[in-house]
C-alpha cells in the first residue's frame, strides 16, 4: 500500500502542474493573456472545490484504500489523454467560435472546461478521501487534516515549479501532462491488487511519453511547417510558402510576427511603415533605433539594407525567437544588438537615447496592457532624443477603432504631435513626437531616401492622416486592454 502522504503529495503536483500546462495547450489557439489565465485558474479552482465535496462523500460511502487508489488511477488516466484530445477539441472550438468571433474569453473558457475540468475534479477528491482514511481518532482529526492538506499544497507548489521551469521547456507540454499522470499512476497502482494487472496503466502512459511529438498545428494555409517549438513563453512555428517566403507565427497562428521574402527586405506590410514613418519628423536617417518586439528581425533586416549605419537595439523577451530569426529569417545585421528582456523593464533600466522607438510587442490580438498606458509613453518620451519618434503598431479587427482611439488618446497626453497611418485593414501605425509631424515632410524627404525605399515612403505619405478622436486615457492603474479588444471582436461579428 502506498503511504497516504505520498499519494496526496503526488496528486498535488499533478493538479497545479496540469493548470500550468493547460495554459500552454490553450495558447496556440487563444493566446496567453490574463483572460486566458483567469479562465484556467477559475475552472481549476471550481473543479478542485467540487472534487473536495465529492471526495468527502465518496470516502464516507466507501472508506477503502483500494477505492482511493482507483480514483487516483482514473484521474491519472484522464490526465494522460488531455494533450491528445487538445488538438481536435480546440480546433472544433476555434472553428465554432470564429463563426461568431467570440474572442479569447469564451474560447478559452470552453477549452479549459472540456480539457481539464474532469481530471482536476477527480484529483481534488483525493485529499478529503485520504483524510477520511487517515483519521483513526476524532481528537486528532484536525492535526491529520492539516498535515495532509499541507502536503497537498506543497505538492502543488512543486508541480507548478517543475511544470513551468523544467518540464515544459525541456520536454514540451504533452510530455509534461504525461509525466505528472505517470507519477500519480505509479503511486496509485501500489494500492491495488493484483498489481500486475493495474501496472498496465502506468506502462501505457510511459509508452505514450516515448511517442514522438508531431506537428502541433498542421494547418498552415497553403504552406508547410518547417520548424515549430514550445518556447519558454509561447508556441512558435515557421511556415514556408511555395515561393520561398517564410512567416513566423506565434500561439494562435492568425497573425504573422515576422516575414522573410527572398530577394527583398520589403514586405508590403506593416514592417515597411516602421522604416519610413520616422521621416515625418526626422530630416536624416536615425542613428539609433529600438525595436520593442523584435521577433525574428524583419525590421532589423531592412535597416541593414537601407540604413546600414543605424544601430538597432532589438528587444525581444523570447530568446528562442532570435534563434529562429538567425536560422530562418536572415537576421544577421551586424549593427543589431539583441536584448532578451521584457520591453518596458528594458527601457526603464536603459540609459540609451533613441531617434526612433518602434513598439510591435503584442500577442495577437492583445497588446500587453503595460505598453498602452500613459506611464509607458512617458518612459518612451524620456528615452527619445529631442524630436525623436515613437511608432506603435495597433492591431485590430477590420473597421474596429476602439484600441487605436485609446492608444491615440493616451499618446496625446504625452506627445503634442500624433498622426496615423492606416497601413492595413487590421493594422494602424500611430506616430508621435514632440516635433511637428507631417505627410508633406515625409513626401519631401522621400527624395533623399534610398531608391528602393522611395515608393514605400510616398505611399505612406498618401495614407497619413490626422489622429482619431475619442478614446479614454489608459494608466497603469486602469488599462482594460483585453476587454476592449474582445469587445471590438464581438462588435465586428455583430456588424456594429
Amino acid at each position: 500500500m502506498p503511504p497516504l502522504p505520498l499519494l496526496v503529495f503526488v496528486v498535488g503536483t499533478g493538479s497545479l502542474g496540469a493548470e500550468i500546462a493547460a495554459v500552454r495547450l490553450l495558447a496556440p489557439y487563444f493566446g496567453a493573456s490574463t483572460i486566458v489565465w483567469a479562465n484556467t485558474i477559475g475552472v481549476v479552482l471550481v473543479a478542485l472545490s467540487v472534487g473536495y465535496w465529492l471526495g468527502g462523500r465518496w470516502a464516507d460511502r466507501r472508506p477503502e484504500m483500494r477505492s482511493l487508489c482507483l480514483l487516483a488511477l482514473t484521474a491519472a488516466a484522464l490526465l494522460a489523454v488531455v494533450p491528445f484530445l487538445a488538438d481536435p477539441l480546440l480546433h472544433v472550438a476555434v472553428d465554432a467560435l470564429d463563426s461568431i468571433s467570440a474572442g479569447a474569453f469564451l474560447g478559452s473558457l470552453v477549452g479549459v472546461l472540456g480539457l481539464v475540468a474532469i481530471p482536476v475534479l477527480l484529483l481534488g477528491a483525493v485529499s478529503p478521501y485520504a483524510v477520511r482514511l487517515a483519521v483513526t481518532e476524532v481528537e486528532h482529526a484536525g492535526e491529520v487534516a492539516g498535515r495532509l492538506y499541507a502536503l497537498s499544497t506543497a505538492g502543488s507548489l512543486v508541480g507548478t515549479l517543475l511544470s513551468a521551469l523544467i518540464f515544459i521547456p525541456l520536454v514540451g507540454t504533452r510530455r509534461t501532462f504525461l509525466i505528472f499522470a505517470l507519477a500519480i499512476a505509479i503511486v496509485a497502482v501500489l494500492g491495488l491488487r493484483p498489481v500486475r494487472r493495474y501496472a498496465l496503466a502506468p506502462a501505457a502512459i510511459a509508452a505514450l511519453i516515448a511517442l514522438p511529438v508531431g506537428t502541433l498545428k498542421a494547418d498552415a494555409e497553403g504552406g508547410r511547417v518547417i520548424y515549430e517549438t514550445d518556447t519558454e513563453y509561447q508556441y512558435a512555428r515557421v511556415v514556408e510558402r511555395t515561393d520561398g517566403s517564410r512567416a513566423l507565427e506565434l500561439n494562435e497562428g492568425q497573425a504573422q510576427h515576422s516575414i522573410y521574402e527572398p530577394g527583398t527586405v520589403l514586405t508590403g506590410d506593416v514592417w515597411d511603415g516602421h522604416l519610413v514613418l520616422p521621416f515625418t519628423a526626422l530630416d536624416r536617417p536615425p542613428r539609433r533605433v529600438a525595436i520593442l518586439g523584435n521577433a525574428a528581425g524583419t525590421t532589423a533586416r531592412a535597416y541593414e539594407e537601407f540604413f546600414p549605419a543605424t544601430r538597432v537595439d532589438g528587444v525581444e523577451i523570447d530568446s528562442e525567437l532570435s534563434e529562429i530569426g538567425r536560422r530562418f529569417f536572415d537576421m544577421d545585421n551586424p549593427r543589431l544588438h539583441l536584448y532578451h528582456e521584457d520591453a518596458r523593464p528594458y527601457l526603464r533600466r536603459s540609459d540609451a537615447r533613441y531617434d526612433v522607438i518602434s513598439v510591435d510587442a503584442y500577442r495577437q490580438p492583445y497588446i500587453p496592457f503595460y505598453l498602452a498606458t500613459k506611464e509607458f509613453f512617458e518612459l518612451v518620451r524620456d528615452r527619445l532624443v529631442p524630436g525623436g519618434v515613437v511608432i506603435v503598431n495597433a492591431g485590430h479587427p477590420e473597421d474596429q477603432d476602439d484600441l487605436e482611439e485609446v492608444l491615440t488618446a493616451t499618446m496625446r497626453e504625452v506627445f503634442p504631435h500624433v498622426l496615423r497611418d492606416p497601413i492595413e485593414d487590421t493594422n494602424t501605425l500611430i506616430v508621435a513626437s514632440e516635433r511637428p509631424l507631417s505627410a508633406l515632410a515625409l513626401r519631401r524627404r522621400a527624395r533623399g531616401l534610398p531608391a528602393g525605399l522611395q515608393p514605400t515612403a510616398l505611399e505612406a505619405a498618401d495614407r497619413i492622416g490626422a489622429p482619431l478622436e475619442g478614446g479614454r486615457v489608459y494608466t497603469d492603474d486602469k488599462a482594460p486592454v483585453e476587454w476592449l479588444i474582445d469587445k471590438s471582436i464581438v462588435d465586428y461579428a455583430a456588424g456594429d
